[in-house]
């Protein structure tokens, strides 16, 4: 099982291979791949810092524990009708995100996010739309 905050839950969506640090993106992409190949893999919904945070480099701030990062969490986990503490499949989730999320979510939810230009995680929202699931990350 896997502890997940709430906005990883779109981060994964977009997730392409790139991140903040070498050990940040094997550990996504870890994840990641795992989540894609086993869409049955359990999530705890956690607040704050969750596994992903974890590889996060101590080089600069450590927007893990940020304000503006647990809002989104918040808000997300809402805008997709769930709780922290719940426990679900990744498939599951895709379900909430194909009932309650919409591509132009992201500009609204993820205003601030810096990777938010690449256009990748309104893709991810329309490839689970279209039951396509997780891109293949190499």
């Amino acid at each position: 099982m896997y502890k997940l905050r709430g906005h990883h839950l779109f981060c994964l969506l977009g997730y392409r291979g790139m991140g903040y640090s070498p050990e940040y993106v094997k550990n996504m992409t870890r994840l990641h791949q795992t989540l894609r190949n086993n869409p049955k893999t359990l999530i705890l919904l956690v607040k704050g810092p969750d596994q992903l945070c974890e590889k996060y480099p101590n080089s600069g701030e450590y927007h893990c524990q940020d304000v503006q990062i647990y809002e989104r969490d918040a808000v997300i986990l809402d805008k997709m009708n769930l709780k922290i503490g719940q426990i679900l499949k990744w498939e599951d989730i895709e379900s909430h995100i194909r009932k309650h999320v919409i591509p132009s979510d992201i500009q609204v939810v993820c205003e601030t996010c810096s990777w938010r230009s690449l256009g990748a995680c309104e893709e991810g929202i329309r490839e689970i739309h279209e039951e396509k699931g997780l891109r293949e990350v190499k």
